[in-house]
Order: C-alpha cells, then structure tokens, then sequence
C-alpha cells in the first residue's frame, strides 16, 4: 500500500469545506432569526401605531359628538327664553 503524499492536503480541504459549511448554516440561521424578530417588531410598531389613530379617531368622534350634544341642548334652552314675550310698565 502506497501513501499518498498529498493526503493532509485533502484532509485540510475537507475539514475546511465542513468548517464552511457550519458556518454559512450559522450565518442563515442568524439571518432568519433577526428576518424573524425584524417581522415581529415591525408588526408590533404597526398595531402600536394603528391602535393610537383609532383611538384618537374615537376621542375626536366622541368629541364632535359632545359638541353636538351641547349645541343641541343650548339651542332647546334659548328656544324657551324667546318664547317668552317683554313685560311692559
């Protein structure tokens, strides 16, 4: 049996073709986890930001609303003064 002189050679281009490989499944991994966290931050920062347009939405709603209320209210009190006729003396 022959040895090969070149043998150490090939065993370094396999150890470092192993070594290469772990490392780029690390790198991906790496990568889909941080795509991941990346998704899930962004879309916790959307319902965060869609949530305060509707609820500021809703409060300036209620507010029209209330307004309305008061005018409506106010408009049914004067209405009642001008009924009411001048006493002359």
């Amino acid at each position: 049996m022959l040895l090969n002189p070149f043998n150490p050679f090939i065993f370094l281009k396999i150890s470092s073709l192993k070594a290469t490989i772990v490392f780029l499944s690390i790198l991906l991994i790496k990568s889909n986890l941080l795509r991941l966290k990346g998704g899930l931050i962004g879309g916790l920062f959307a319902l965060i930001l869609i949530s305060g347009i509707f609820a500021s939405s809703t409060i300036a709603l209620g507010s029209l609303v209330y307004a309305y209320r008061l005018k409506q209210k106010s408009n049914s009190v004067d209405n009642q003064v001008q009924d009411l006729e001048t006493v002359n003396v």
